[in-house]
């Protein structure tokens, strides 16, 4: 497998990630009440310690993407870029 493969990897799987980060939000900010009126037949919690779960998730899933596939898209750009 060459540097280039490896970079587009990379960079879909940040691309994807992010997204699927996007669409986490956008859901949590436009259906919050939703979410949390469904999540709550199941496990029942204050709306607090709801909301707090639900930024916590989508903060680690945040920094695992930028760990596991931002930066080394990055990295790997940098390499290929300083190669003859």
């Amino acid at each position: 497998m060459d540097m280039e493969i490896l970079s587009r990897f990379f960079l879909w799987c940040a691309i994807l990630n992010l997204s699927m980060v996007s669409l986490s939000f956008l859901i949590a900010a436009g259906a919050g009440d939703f979410v949390y009126r469904l999540h709550s037949r199941w496990f029942p919690m204050p709306r607090e310690t709801f909301n707090a779960i639900f930024y916590s998730f989508i903060g680690g899933y945040k920094i695992l993407t930028f760990v596991f596939n931002v930066i080394p898209w990055i990295a790997l750009t940098i390499v290929r870029a300083s190669l003859p």
